[in-house]
């Protein structure tokens, strides 16, 4: 860390800290902090954008889209499902996985949306 990323001086807001600390205790971070996590793999999110784009797609079509053997693909797919970011249906011999719901899309969307100005900014 450089000097000019660092205050010079202690200076507390007091009302400010106590009121969104007392905001903080209420949510369940370390949840959050696991979303995230499994967000970070590369597979995951490859995974996690398609169905962004597409409604519901079958394990065999999201391992060939993001080259991974079909068995790598229900891996991961069963970690999205089990942090609640992914739900299935079975229909036949066949199971289609989509996203839980719009705010696991938003989220996604919003994360490549930020990184192609974050590209464009450097």
């Amino acid at each position: 860390m450089g000097e000019q990323d660092v205050c010079e001086i202690t200076c507390i807001d007091s009302e400010k800290v106590n009121r969104i600390a007392q905001v903080l205790q209420k949510q369940n971070t370390a949840a959050v902090a696991k979303i995230f996590k499994a967000l970070s793999d590369d597979t995951r999110i490859k995974i996690a954008y398609i169905l962004s784009l597409e409604e519901e797609l079958c394990v065999c079509d999201i391992a060939n889209i993001v080259g991974a053997t079909t068995a790598t693909a229900s891996h991961h797919l069963r970690l999205l499902k089990s942090l609640g970011l992914a739900k299935h249906k079975k229909v036949g011999k066949l199971v289609y996985y989509s996203l839980d719901d719009q705010h696991v899309k938003k989220l996604i969307q919003l994360a490549f949306a930020h990184q192609g100005e974050v590209i464009h900014r450097v």
